[in-house]
């Protein structure tokens, strides 16, 4: 069985080998999953609460801003939801070798926002996309995103590293921009659980290490190092 998302309940404790939660709040696992995929369900519901602000359809053109775990499972639930073209951008190698794996069809590193805004029109033939979501929560992200939407697209803002952002309110305006705020989850986890279960998109794209939990302090520890090469470690009881 499974616990459901923490809007439901919350309680500390979680980083031990039982927890003991209300029944009314499980799920139970779909045959043949495991419970380190499992783990996968509450921020891969994160993503497809995201994806569903915003209609997608076989025409739309999305960017995700931001390809850490959450960004990637947004990656992949847009191709699952049949989006056309899905880029992705991030600072990091590996996290964009991670959303190859993923479903993105482009990839960008970032580094220069004109030159990645640039390069998201090239791939749109000039129009932006019609979707952006970001995946961080800083003004310098926040902006990136909204400059790659095309007129009258949407903008979900996932993100939240940061608790205040600027953003360029001429444009959002001028060019008619839909925002959306997206928090948690509500109500997605029977179909996370589906989607685990048939293993589409690749979920073990972001799994970087299965860990004891013993070990736990070592991997926070490198996670809290900005180690580039981790993503998504699963600690194991």
């Amino acid at each position: 069985v499974l616990g459901v998302s923490c809007r439901e309940y919350r309680r500390p404790g979680a980083f031990a080998e039982f927890v003991a939660v209300p029944a009314r709040i499980l799920y139970r696992l779909p045959e043949g999953v495991s419970f380190e995929k499992a783990a996968l369900v509450e921020p891969l519901s994160v993503a497809v609460h995201a994806v569903g602000r915003v209609p997608i359809s076989s025409d739309s053109t999305a960017l995700v801003v931001g390809a850490g775990v959450i960004g990637l499972f947004t990656v992949g639930v847009l191709k699952l939801k049949g989006a056309r073209t899905v880029a992705a951008v991030d600072i990091s190698p590996a996290r964009l070798r991670a959303a190859r794996r993923m479903g993105a069809d482009h990839v960008i590193e970032g580094g220069s926002p004109d030159a990645v805004r640039k390069r998201v029109f090239e791939l749109t033939d000039g129009d932006g996309v019609d979707a952006a979501l970001e995946a961080v929560g800083l003004s310098e992200t926040l902006r990136l995103a909204l400059g790659c939407v095309g007129k009258g697209g949407a903008a979900v803002l996932i993100g939240n590293v940061a608790p205040e952002t600027s953003f360029p309110l001429q444009d959002v305006v001028t060019r008619e921009l839909s925002l959306f705020g997206s928090c948690a989850s509500s109500g997605e986890y029977p179909e996370c659980l589906d989607i685990i279960s048939k293993n589409v998109p690749d979920l073990d794209a972001v799994i970087s290490e299965t860990a004891p939990l013993e070990e736990g302090p070592v991997w926070f520890e490198r996670l809290y190092r900005g180690d580039p090469e981790l993503i998504k470690v699963i600690l194991k009881p």
